[in-house]
């Protein structure tokens, strides 16, 4: 098949833990064809969806792990796959290319579903669980962030379409921050905040479970560094070997139906303790990590999936 993969520049992943390197890795291994572009050089053009990108092959070697060749112009609809996998912030740069890529959707194959990653941002996604998940306010009014906050004591306060960890705060029952945090907040953003009551649990870390097509595969638990309660391995979390429980199989039943119906072949969900948190459609990841502590293929699982769906 040929392969398009929208994604951040390629030379800058760290290929022993980005997924889309080893989703490419994979592509190469099974014999297709692959382009890279950056969501920049998306564009549409007089009724086509065309990006400039080039071709490109993969090799674990990093600082030398992409090989591209010259810059061109090519036409979306010839692809068979296109990968949506730049990371977030969720933005209208962001919202832009789904609504661009969903125009592909007669002849080419856009993952994740771009109409659904679209509608499923997230920290959002899951307040169709509430059963599932902590309590929850999202809101950028003051008041009822500080009501929230006066029920419950301890609570995580963070930004709706934040990434990686990048701006979370933990507000213990003794905090007096909060409303300058909500300053600081609504002073460079018009987007809303999203709270939760703090879970304990995170000290035992943040469980990271891959799904295929709705179903669950495998997970790794990312455990705080001392001192922080952010677990995200891009702030220094550390990731370890853990299995699924009775929960993780209840919660991944409930929503796995809904991810595949919707086309969301690769999703990562975020569990703390029994809560599910995040339910992740943009640009997930954890394949490496799980491969090797598993020592599964995830990337064949997900791109078996995906030929099944081409053939």
């Amino acid at each position: 098949m040929k392969i398009a993969f929208q994604m951040d520049p390629i030379g800058d992943v760290n290929i022993n833990a980005d997924s889309s390197f080893r989703l490419a890795e994979e592509a190469q291994a099974r014999g297709h064809s692959l382009f890279f572009y950056t969501p920049d050089h998306l564009a549409y053009q007089e009724g086509r969806i065309t990006a400039r990108g080039q071709d490109f092959t993969v090799q674990r070697v990093q600082g030398d792990h992409a090989q591209l060749g010259e810059m061109r112009e090519v036409d979306l609809s010839e692809f068979d796959v296109v990968w949506l996998r730049q990371d977030p912030p969720f933005d209208m740069h962001y919202i832009t290319s789904t609504h661009l890529l969903d125009r592909l959707k007669e002849t080419t194959l856009v993952v994740n579903d771009p109409f659904w990653v679209r509608n499923f941002p997230e920290k959002l996604l899951v307040l169709d669980f509430p059963q599932l998940t902590p309590p929850t306010t999202i809101a950028r009014d003051l008041d009822t962030i500080k009501a929230f906050k006066a029920k419950h004591g301890d609570v995580i306060l963070k930004p709706l379409y934040g990434n990686g960890g990048a701006g979370v705060f933990r507000l213990d029952a003794n905090d007096r921050n909060l409303s300058s945090l909500h300053e600081l907040f609504t002073g460079f953003s018009r987007e809303p905040l999203i709270v939760q009551k703090f879970l304990p649990a995170v000290s035992k870390g943040d469980k990271r479970v891959i799904l295929v097509d709705g179903e669950a595969v495998g997970a790794i638990n990312r455990v705080p560094a001392e001192g922080e309660t952010r677990s995200n391995m891009h702030v220094g979390g550390r990731p370890e070997k853990v299995g699924l429980t009775d929960r993780d199989h209840e919660i991944c039943a409930a929503i796995g139906p809904l991810l595949k119906e919707r086309g969301q072949v690769f999703v990562g969900i975020d569990v703390i303790g029994d809560y599910l948190t995040e339910i992740n459609v943009t640009s997930p990841t954890g394949i490496q990590e799980l491969e090797r502590f598993d020592g599964v293929n995830i990337a064949a699982k997900i791109w078996e999936a995906i030929e099944a769906k081409r053939a």
